[in-house]
């Protein structure tokens, strides 16, 4: 199970770093003005989204079920983890939303909402890190 776990926290480490990332090509992608730049976000947005954000999210939680089923875990903490993990999938598909509004030209928000937008998986990452390590309930 050590193997399944190394695994969970590689996928989990990649997952994350798409989640970080991503909406900082946001911001850049809103402040950009020429046709160039805003083709090149374009590129990059899709290929971190599908080419790593997207297979890390999926096998995180594929590797995190298998743990979870192989352990048994049980506890106020991990239904706390579960439920920051479902936001935090949900806010892994409003980033393909925006992907998807950015690639159509379709994007109405301004860089200052993206970098806000950028902060949100930092908080859930640290949540769900103490209530991993700590499980205080």
């Amino acid at each position: 199970m050590l193997w399944i776990k190394s695994l969970h926290i590689i996928f989990m480490v990649t997952w994350f770093a798409g989640l970080f990332y991503l909406p900082r090509l946001f911001v850049y992608h809103a402040m950009s003005e020429d046709a160039a730049s805003i083709e090149r976000f374009k590129i990059m947005e899709r290929k971190l989204y599908y080419g790593i954000t997207t297979p890390g999210g999926v096998l995180t939680l594929v590797f995190g079920t298998w743990l979870w089923l192989g352990y048994g875990f049980t506890g106020g903490w991990l239904h706390a983890k579960l439920a920051l993990v479902a936001v935090l999938v949900g806010y892994h598909l409003w980033c393909g939303k925006i992907l998807r509004d950015f690639r159509d030209d379709a994007n109405t928000r301004g860089h200052v909402f993206y970098r806000w937008f950028n902060e949100f998986p930092v908080i859930v990452l640290i949540a769900v890190v103490i209530l991993v390590v700590v499980k205080p309930f």
